[in-house]
């Protein structure tokens, strides 16, 4: 949602299946006027669907990220705030906010 807001081409993707969004998410997002997306879909699926990406962020998952061909790499580390207190949530998604916005402006220089 952040990088559509900056105006990126970006999908989004976990490592894992889910049945879907967390609320949490669907509500810290809502508080930036934001929606989540309708159906998670997992990083091979999107995979699948694109092939090849010019940038891949990901966010936590470390050692355990499959393989995603993409021209440039980058980690993130960003805590999983599932489970945790709404306030948690907020933090991590002003968090995103900011790191995906130092994204679009750094790559409006290339």
């Amino acid at each position: 949602a952040f990088a559509k807001k900056f105006g990126l081409n970006a999908v989004s993707a976990g490592v894992e299946k889910t049945d879907g969004i967390d609320e949490k998410v669907v509500e810290v997002l809502k508080e930036k006027n934001l929606e989540a997306k309708e159906k998670p879909q997992t990083i091979d699926d999107v995979v699948r669907e694109v092939g090849k990406f010019d940038v891949v962020v990901t966010m936590g998952c470390l050692n355990s990220c499959p393989f995603v061909p993409a021209k440039k790499h980058i980690s993130w580390n960003i805590e999983d705030p599932a489970g945790k207190d709404i306030e948690v949530y907020r933090k991590i998604r002003d968090e995103i906010e900011e790191k995906v916005r130092e994204l679009a402006n750094s790559l409006k220089d290339i």
